[in-house]
């Protein structure tokens, strides 16, 4: 068996509230993360998904527990340089990641910070670019750029630095819906082929739907995981948390209510079209 890239053992962790008792958001959690894996974490706000993302990276460290990236102890301040190297993070809001007037300078600004040598880094970048599909528009100014390719060219920032993972906390919740097919299919690309580690936290069914393992948080636990064809045929138990089912599996749901024989594990618009079209023949 392959070791986990990233492995959390009994975590735990809480916020301080004014006067009162601290908050817990993540409540003994335990979870592995296959390296060259593409897994989706999914809750409602305030399931601590985005808490957990940032324990990845150590943002946040264990209030108890441990959280392991690639073998190494979070908590271990000697190794945060080398497990900021294995995992890169991408955060909701391109503006806040994006630091230069150019979009390729924007992109050196990571490998620059970790000391690569300059020839290194033109080569780090341009494959960076390319890889997102940004590498025409390396000498444009970032804040011209749409939402998405911003987006776009934070995650070749993160790239640039050669993680074998990369966390992305809510991508594309400020994007609309161009912008959010752009960087999913960016996101699948970047796993398919180049075998990187992606870890999506996001609330969108149809974005969860597309990874290899769909994870489930509520109240700072896992109330399910499995491969999404799987998970997302709880429709009853995902209500009870907040969350709904993508749209094809609702609309199968509620014919299976009327009586109408139908399979809940039809994700896709096509697989969905296929089931009513044998229904109906």
């Amino acid at each position: 068996m392959p070791k986990p890239i990233l492995k959390t053992e009994n975590l735990t962790f809480s916020y301080p509230t004014e006067g009162g008792q601290p908050k817990v958001v993540l409540n003994g959690l335990d979870l592995e993360v296959e390296e060259g894996s593409f897994v989706a974490v999914l809750g409602h706000n305030g399931s601590g998904k985005s808490t957990l993302a940032k324990h990845m990276n150590a943002i946040l460290l264990p209030a108890g527990g441990k959280v392991y990236v690639g073998g190494m102890d979070t908590s271990d301040e000697a190794l945060l340089l080398d497990i900021r190297r294995t995992v890169g993070m991408v955060f909701q809001n391109p503006d806040n990641q994006i630091v230069a007037n150019v979009v390729e300078e924007d992109c050196a600004f990571g490998p620059e910070n970790l000391g690569v040598a300059p020839g290194e880094i033109r080569q780090l970048v341009d494959e960076a670019l390319e890889s997102v599909g940004m590498y025409h528009l390396r000498e444009h100014a970032p804040h011209l750029l749409s939402g998405g390719q911003k987006q776009r060219i934070a995650i070749a920032g993160v790239l640039a630095m050669k993680p074998r993972c990369v966390v992305l906390d809510e991508p594309t919740a400020m994007l609309d819906p161009t912008g959010r097919k752009e960087v999913m299919e960016t996101v699948k690309k970047l796993n398919a082929e180049s075998g990187v580690t992606v870890v999506l936290i996001t609330h969108h069914m149809d974005e969860a739907a597309q990874a290899q393992r769909v994870v489930v948080m509520a109240d700072g636990k896992i109330v399910a995981d499995g491969a999404p064809k799987e998970v997302f045929q709880r429709v009853e138990e995902l209500k009870t948390v907040g969350l709904t089912v993508p749209e094809t599996v609702e609309l199968l749901y509620e014919l299976r209510k009327e009586g109408l024989d139908l399979p809940l594990d039809a994700l896709s618009v096509d697989e969905c079209a296929q089931a009513l079209s044998q229904l109906l023949t």
